[in-house]
C-alpha cells in the first residue's frame, strides 16, 4: 500500500496542468542505521540513560565524535539535518557533570526556540538520575525573568544554554558574576555553526575570541563541539570562527526514509504553483512546510493560499524573522501540535526548531545553494518516513541552470561556507568591548587576542583615534567606556530600526540600517502577516519607521545608481582573455525613486521619485577588466556595449552563489564603460555589507570557474533577448536597462578566450598616514591651525555671578568678570584683569599665535562678550575640554586631567570663588584663578611634549589620552 506522500507524488506526475511542468523528479532511497561503540565505555549511569531512552547503541558517527571530545579534541559534526548530532555534545558534557559536579558547559543557539528545544531534550535524558548527580541546565536568554537571571548567576547550571546576544551583552561584559562558568568551563557548544557566516559570523569570530581570551583570564580551555549542517569546509569554517582546529565528522551513519526530489517549472508564477501544490497537500492530511526567499513573498503566499483554501484557511500560517517573538513561539506550538497543517516561511525555519514531524517541502525559488536546499528538505520526512522535497523554480538564473541541469544538482558538493574574522567595520567595535572586559596585556606574548587576523591594524587605528587608551605606564590598552557592548548589533553592520503602527504606536517589526532605504522608503508597501502597509517617513537617525495600513494592489522596488571607488588592491592576476582583481572598496548608492508594479502580473504602474542622502560604505569586491580589444570588437559587430557588460554583472551575480555560500541579495555589482580609476571598462562584483564578508575573496581564488559558469548561464538560456533566467536581476537599481544578451554572450567569450590585452594598474590615491594628518585643534571655523606657537597665551575667568542667577549656564553674558588672570608665554608672566580691563585683555590676546583654556570657548569668551563686544570666538584657540570631549565622548574636569598627570589639584572651586566675591576678596579670587591657569599651561605643555595626557576613569584606571596640542 502506497504511503500518503507517494499517493501525493503520483498524483502530481500525473497531473494534467502540472506534471507536464515537472523536469525531473528521482527517489533517494532510504538507508539503515550504521552503529558503533565508543572506544572507552560510558558509565553505567549514561547507559541507563541511553536505555530508558531505547537507545540500545550509537550511530557510528555520534560514537566517533563523542570519542574524539572525551579525548579533549575540538570536533566539527556536519551532518545532515535530524542526524542525532545532539547526543555528541550532550553525552560528554553528562560525563564531565558526574565526574564533577562542578564543571559547566555553555552552549549557544543561534535562535531562542533551538535554545527551548534543548533544554527539553537534556531535561528528558537525564530526567532517570537521581536527584544529588542529577546534571543541571537552564536558559538564560531576553526571556529569562530577571527573578530567575539572579538565580542562575548566583548558581549557574552544569549546562548553560543561551544565544549569541546574551553572550555578547551580559556574560563577557559582567564576566566577574560568571566566574564560576568561566573558571569550570569544560565545553562550549556552538549548534547550526553555519549560519555563522557573513556579517554574523564576522561579529561571531570576535565574539567567540573574547569569551576564549576570558576563558584563559579563569584558567580554562574548553573542548568546543560545533554543530553544522553539510557544507563544504566545515573545519576551515570554525578555524576563521575561532582560529581552533576542529576535526571533522561528516559521514552521518543515522537512518533516513525514501525522499522524492523533484523539479518543477511553472508555466504560469512561482507562487501560483506553490498555492496548487499546497492545496493537494492539505487536502491529503500532509503537514506541509513552503519556504519562500523573500518576507514579502511569504507574506502573499500565506494570503493567497489561506484565501483558496477554504476550510483549511484558519490552519496556515506564515513565520519569518521581523515578527515579535511572542508571535513566532505561537506559531511554533500550533504546528507542533498539529493545530496548523502548513506553514509558509523564510529561511527563519531553516534551522532545527521542532515543529513537528512534516511530511512535504515546497520550495519556492531555489535557496541558493545546495547546503539550503538540503537543509531545509531534511525538516521532512524524519523517523524513516516517506517525504517528499518539491523546488518550485523561480526565473532566477541559479533556479533555471538546475531545470536545464537537474543532475548538476545531485553531482555537486556543498558549497563553501566563508566570513571575514578582519572586517574593519566590525572588528575594531569587539575590541573596544574585549578592553572594556580586561585591559589589553601589550607586554610581549601577553594577548593571544591581538595576533588574531586584523587584529594589531585595529589596534593601532584605534588608539590613533582615541577610541581605545594606553594605560598610564603604557603597558595596557583601556577602553575609554565601561559598557560599549549595547552599540554593537551582532545581526548588521548597521542598527535595527522597529517599524511601528502609524496609528497605534505599535511595533509591527523591523528592519536592518543597511536595508531600511531600499525596503522602508517613504512610499514602499511593506506586508505584515498578510497585512499591507505603506510606509508615511523613514527616520534613519532616529531608528523608526512610520507605516499605516492600507489595502493595496501594487508592490514598490526601487531605482537607484551607483559608483564605486577602488581604495586598496589586495590582488590581481592575469586569468584567461582578462584580469581579475580583489580590493577594497567604497561604494556610493543614491536612491532615486522607486517602480509601482502590480501586485499580480507585474505590470508597472508609475513611477515615484525620492530625493534620499546617499548610502556610502566600504566593503571588498573583485572586478575583472575588459579589454580594450574585446569593446572594439563588440561595437565592430554593432553589439550594445554598455548592456553587455551589464548583461555580464548580473549573470556573474546569479550564478556566483554556485560556487559559494551566499545569497545574490548579499552581493553588488556595477558595471561601468570606463572606469577613471582604472582606465577602461570593468564589471565589478562586491559584497554588499559595510567591511565585506568574505565573499569576494573566495570569488577572486574561483574566478575562473566563475567566468566559465557566467557564460554556460548566458549560452544555455532558450531565451532570444535575455530574461531573469540569465541578464536580468530581479534588483537592478536601472530596472534592467540597458541589457544586451548578445553582447554579453560574446564578451564573456572574449574574456574566456581573447587576450588579456595591456595590463593597466588602477590609480589609487594614497591615504594620509596618521601622523601626517593635520591635527585638528578645537577652534571656530576659519580660525587659523596652530601647532607650534611662538608665543601663546592661557587664560581662564572667574564670574562676578552664579549660572543661576544669570538665568542658566546658557547666558554666561550675564554673569560678569570678577577676575581674569592671562598667561603670557613672551615675557613669562601673569597679569590679571578687572571687568573694566577687558578691552586691554582683548587687545593682548589679538598678538597671541595660540590662546589656551578648559572650556574656553563655552564658557570664558561668553562671559567676556558680556562684557566687551569683541570676536574672541575668532581667536585661533585650544580648548583643552573640547578636546577632550571630541576624543573620549564625554567630558572631564580640570582637577581630574591635573590629578593624574601632574599630581596637583585645584585650590578651590567655582562655588567658593563666587562666595569670595560676595565677600570682596578679590585677592583669594585672583590666587586661585592663577593657579587654575597655571595647572592648565603646565598641562597644555605636558601634552604637547608627549603628545598625551593621562586621567583617571570611572574604573579608577590612569589611561593616556592622546591629544594633538
Amino acid at each position: 500500500m502506497n504511503s500518503p506522500v507517494a499517493e501525493y507524488v503520483e498524483a502530481l506526475l500525473a497531473s494534467e496542468r502540472l506534471g507536464r511542468q515537472v523536469r525531473h523528479h528521482r527517489l533517494l532511497p532510504g538507508r539503515e542505521a550504521a552503529f558503533a561503540a565508543p572506544r572507552r565505555p560510558w558509565a553505567s549511569a549514561i547507559g541507563e540513560l541511553l536505555a530508558a531512552r531505547g537507545v540500545e547503541a550509537l550511530y557510528a558517527h555520534q560514537a566517533l565524535a563523542a570519542d574524539l571530545l572525551r579525548a579533549g579534541r575540538h570536533v566539527v559534526v556536519a551532518t545532515p539535518t535530524a542526524s542525532g548530532k545532539t547526543f555528541c555534545f550532550q553525552l560528554p558534557v553528562i560525563e564531565a557533570a558526574l565526574q564533577n559536579p562542578d564543571s559547566r558547559a555553555l552552549a549557544v543557539y543561534p535562535l531562542k526556540a533551538l535554545a527551548q528545544d534543548q533544554l527539553r531534550g537534556f531535561t528528558e535524558l537525564t530526567g532517570g538520575l537521581p536527584e544529588p548527580s542529577r546534571p543541571s541546565a537552564a536558559i538564560y536568554d531576553g526571556d529569562t525573568k530577571p527573578s530567575q537571571r539572579a538565580k542562575i548567576r548566583k548558581r549557574p547550571p552544569n549546562l548553560l544554554l543561551t544565544n549569541p546576544e546574551m553572550l555578547h551583552l551580559s556574560l563577557l561584559p559582567h564576566h566577574g558574576a560568571w566566574a564560576q562558568v568561566l573558571a569550570n568551563l569544560t565545553h562550549v557548544v556552538l549548534d547550526e555553526v553555519h549560519t555563522y557566516r557573513g556579517v554574523l559570523g564576522a561579529h561571531m569570530s570576535q565574539v567567540l575570541r573574547r569569551l576564549m581570551r576570558l576563558c584563559r583570564h579563569y584558567g580554562s580551555d574548553p573542548c568546543f563541539v560545533f554543530c553544522s549542517a553539510t557544507v563544504g569546509n566545515p573545519a576551515e569554517l570554525c578555524r576563521q570562527l575561532t582560529g581552533l582546529d576542529a576535526m571533522p565528522v561528516t559521514e552521518s551513519a543515522a537512518p533516513s526514509g525514501a525522499r522524492h526530489m523533484i523539479f518543477l517549472n511553472p508555466e504560469d508564477s512561482p507562487a501560483s504553483a506553490a498555492i496548487q501544490l499546497l492545496q493537494a497537500a492539505l487536502s491529503r492530511g500532509l503537514k506541509t512546510i513552503v519556504y519562500a526567499k523573500s518576507r514579502r513573498m511569504t507574506e502573499l503566499i500565506a494570503l493567497w493560499a489561506g484565501d483558496k483554501s477554504g476550510r483549511f484557511k484558519d490552519r496556515i500560517s506564515a513565520y519569518r524573522a521581523g515578527f515579535l517573538p511572542e508571535e513566532r513561539r505561537e506559531i511554533e506550538a500550533r504546528m507542533a501540535s498539529g493545530d496548523l497543517l502548513a506553514v509558509i516561511s523564510t529561511s527563519a525555519l531553516e534551522l532545527g526548531i521542532d515543529i513537528g514531524g512534516l511530511d512535504l517541502c515546497i520550495l519556492v525559488g531555489y535557496p541558493g545553494s545546495v547546503m539550503a536546499t538540503l537543509q531545509r528538505g531534511g525538516r521532512v520526512g524524519r523517523a524513516m518516513r516517506e517525504s517528499a522535497v518539491v523546488l518550485v523554480a523561480q526565473e532566477d538564473a541559479l533556479d533555471q541552470h538546475f531545470m536545464r541541469h537537474p543532475e548538476d544538482f545531485f553531482a555537486r558538493p556543498p558549497e563553501n561556507a566563508v566570513l571575514n574574522p578582519a572586517n574593519p567595520v566590525i572588528l575594531p567595535r569587539h575590541m573596544v568591548c574585549a578592553a572594556a572586559e580586561l585591559p589589553l596585556d601589550l607586554s610581549r606574548g601577553g594577548e593571544s587576542y591581538l595576533d588574531g587576523p586584523g587584529a594589531r591594524q585595529a589596534l593601532a587605528s584605534l588608539l590613533a583615534s582615541g577610541e581605545l587608551l594606553e594605560s598610564a605606564d603604557g603597558r595596557e590598552v583601556l577602553s575609554p567606556r565601561k559598557r560599549p557592548h549595547h552599540n554593537v548589533d551582532l545581526r548588521g553592520a548597521g542598527s535595527q530600526i522597529s517599524i511601528e503602527d502609524a496609528d497605534t504606536g505599535e511595533v509591527i517589526g523591523a528592519v536592518d540600517s543597511l536595508r531600511a532605504r531600499r525596503e522602508t522608503h517613504p512610499g514602499a508597501v511593506y506586508l505584515h502577516r498578510g497585512r499591507s502597509y505603506l510606509v508615511h517617513s523613514l527616520d534613519i537617525p532616529g531608528a523608526t519607521v512610520k507605516a499605516r495600513a492600507a489595502r493595496v494592489g501594487f508592490s514598490t522596488r526601487v531605482r537607484s545608481s551607483k559608483d564605486t571607488e577602488i581604495l586598496e588592491i589586495l590582488g590581481r592576476r592575469e586569468l584567461l582573455g582578462t584580469r581579475v582583481s580583489l580590493a577594497r572598496l567604497k561604494v556610493t548608492e543614491h536612491i532615486t525613486g522607486y517602480e509601482k508594479r502590480s501586485t499580480r502580473g507585474g505590470e508597472l504602474l508609475g513611477m515615484v521619485a525620492l530625493d534620499m542622502p546617499p548610502s556610502v560604505f566600504e566593503t571588498e569586491g573583485i572586478w575583472f577588466d575588459v579589454p580594450d580589444e574585446a569593446r572594439r570588437a563588440a561595437e565592430a559587430e554593432y553589439l550594445h556595449f554598455m548592456g553587455g557588460i551589464h548583461a555580464v554583472e548580473h549573470a556573474a551575480i546569479g550564478i556566483l552563489p554556485l560556487l559559494v555560500l551566499t545569497d545574490r541579495n548579499d552581493l553588488g555589482g556595477i558595471s561601468t564603460p570606463m572606469h577613471p580609476q582604472t582606465g577602461g571598462a570593468a564589471v565589478f562584483i562586491y559584497d554588499a555589507m559595510p567591511g565585506g564578508a568574505g565573499l569576494a575573496r573566495e570569488a577572486f581564488n574561483r574566478a575562473e570557474e566563475l567566468l566559465a559558469r557566467t557564460l554556460a548561464v548566458v549560452t544555455d538560456c532558450p531565451c532570444e533577448l535575455g530574461c531573469p533566467s540569465c541578464v536580468h536581476s530581479p534588483k537592478c537599481g536601472s530596472g534592467n536597462r540597458p541589457i544586451d544578451k548578445a553582447a554579453a554572450r560574446f564578451l564573456l567569450q572574449e574574456l574566456c578566450c581573447g587576450a588579456p590585452g595591456e595590463d593597466r594598474p588602477p590609480s589609487i590615491t594614497p591615504t594620509p598616514k596618521e601622523e601626517d594628518a593635520m591635527p585638528e585643534q578645537a577652534t571656530q571655523p576659519g580660525a587659523p591651525a596652530v601647532v607650534t606657537p611662538r608665543r601663546y597665551g592661557v587664560l581662564d575667568v572667574e564670574t562676578r555671578r552664579s549660572a543661576a542667577e544669570a538665568g542658566g549656564w546658557t547666558r554666561p553674558d550675564l554673569m560678569g568678570v570678577s577676575v581674569a588672570v592671562l598667561y603670557d608665554s613672551g615675557p613669562d608672566e601673569f597679569i590679571d584683569y578687572a571687568q573694566e580691563d577687558i578691552p586691554a585683555l582683548a587687545e593682548r590676546l589679538k598678538s597671541f599665535d595660540l590662546v589656551v583654556g578648559f572650556n574656553i570657548i563655552r564658557f570664558d569668551y561668553g562671559v567676556l562678550a558680556g562684557v566687551h563686544p569683541f570676536a574672541y570666538r575668532r581667536l585661533p584657540t585650544l580648548d583643552m575640554l573640547a578636546h577632550v570631549h571630541e576624543r573620549l565622548g564625554y567630558r572631564l574636569k580640570l582637577d581630574n586631567l591635573a590629578q593624574a598627570t601632574l599630581n596637583v589639584g585645584k585650590s578651590a572651586d567655582g562655588l567658593q570663588a563666587l562666595q569670595w566675591w560676595k565677600e570682596g576678596r578679590v585677592d583669594e579670587i585672583a590666587r586661585y584663578c592663577r593657579q587654575d591657569v597655571a595647572v592648565t599651561r603646565d598641562l597644555y605643555l605636558f601634552g604637547r611634549e608627549h603628545r598625551y595626557v593621562l586621567f583617571q576613569n570611572k574604573a579608577g584606571q590612569k589611561a593616556r589620552l592622546p591629544v594633538d596640542w
